[in-house]
């Protein structure tokens, strides 16, 4: 994928540029979103996420901390920055002078600030600071880029993220850089990615993100050359554009079909009965106000998916609470689907793929 390329020409760079600084150390970036997992709520308007990993420069660590009871049920995290004492490493001849125990003025004089210095507000790593970073460290390395020959760069103003358009004049790709904490050895992260429109710059949520496109890269491995388990998400995804659920909820709700079914129930022949799983199933969350997250406290998914223990034994979270807190959004909820629920009945009648009866399958929101 030429995305993917590209990103590793710009891990290379950033290497190069950050070998001894004191920002973050970068790690390669891991493709995740909809356009990874094989997929596209919009076919003309695809998104390519990538996340890079980051680590604690020389001479830090990062600590991640949850905050109030409300950040700890939304696993919203603070990144805490620590300096380290680096005076061994010093005596070892490695040219750094300790943070902690070297006179201000020498530091100024001598060595670069510190990352408190830097990407921090007060002790936390900022998310803005970092997207404003990560920007201006795209624009920098572009020029040296062999792409950037054929290619022509538009940056996008940067928030908690860094966005860019790549073109030539005929193709186009639009390129998200989000940006995180990996938890120990697992494959959730601390990340950019805001789940809330008015998050904290010091807010990380907790991210899945890796762990989704893993499980899709599994059931890509399990499925038959003819399944079309991706193409149902696309389709049913589109068809909820504008009625109100997010593409989250569709992809949540095909996650648990695709653990609960076999691969091989997911051919051409089955594509009717599929879409109406998923319509069956959305409706009957909607209803009973449940939606279990995939990945929170989910025991069963495919080895090769590393959860950390407090994800791993969690209690399963509810995606529609608001619904449970809001019994006047649910009554205006339930209607707005049973009336839009005939006009998808009938784009799926519509099909040339044939006529099934739809399947009911209860354990996809007690799962």
């Amino acid at each position: 994928m030429w995305t993917r390329t590209l990103m590793e020409h710009f891990a290379i760079y950033f290497r190069r540029v950050l070998s001894n600084s004191f920002y973050p150390v970068l790690q390669g970036a891991i493709g995740v979103g909809s356009a990874f997992e094989g997929w596209s709520p919009r076919e003309q308007d695809v998104v390519y996420q990538v996340l890079i990993p980051m680590t604690p420069p020389r001479g830090h660590s990062f600590h991640l901390e949850l905050g109030t009871a409300w950040q700890r049920r939304l696993r919203n995290f603070h990144i805490r920055v620590q300096q380290e004492c680096t005076c061994t490493s010093e005596q070892q001849g490695e040219h750094m002078l300790c943070f902690l125990h070297h006179p201000e003025e020498e530091l100024r004089r001598h060595q670069d600030p510190s990352l408190l210095h830097t990407l921090c507000t007060g002790s936390y790593l900022d998310v803005e600071k970092t997207a404003r970073w990560f920007y201006q460290l795209v624009r920098a390395i572009w020029p040296a880029l062999l792409e950037s020959h054929r290619w022509h760069l538009v940056l996008l103003p940067p928030r908690r993220s860094c966005q860019f358009k790549v073109t030539n004049g005929r193709e186009s790709y639009r390129i998200e850089i989000l940006f995180g904490v990996r938890q120990g050895n697992s494959d959730v992260f601390v990340s950019s990615q805001p789940r809330q429109a008015h998050a904290s710059s010091t807010i990380w949520p907790e991210s899945y993100a890796v762990a989704e496109m893993k499980f899709f890269r599994y059931i890509a491995r399990q499925a038959p050359p003819d399944s079309l388990h991706l193409k149902c998400l696309q389709f049913f995804t589109r068809l909820q554009l504008g009625l109100g659920f997010s593409t989250y909820t569709i992809k949540t709700i095909v996650m648990h079909l695709l653990s609960i079914l076999p691969a091989s129930q997911w051919r051409r022949r089955h594509f009717v009965r599929r879409l109406m799983d998923i319509s069956e199933s959305l409706r009957v969350c909607v209803e009973r106000r449940r939606l279990n997250h995939f990945i929170v406290g989910n025991q069963r998914l495919p080895e090769g998916i590393r959860l950390p223990p407090e994800v791993l034994m969690a209690r399963s979270r509810n995606l529609f609470h608001d619904l449970v807190m809001d019994p006047v959004a649910h009554s205006q909820v339930v209607p707005l689907y049973t009336t839009k629920d005939c006009v998808r009945i009938k784009v799926v009648d519509s099909l040339s793929l044939g006529r099934e009866t739809p399947q009911s399958l209860g354990n996809v929101w007690d799962c």
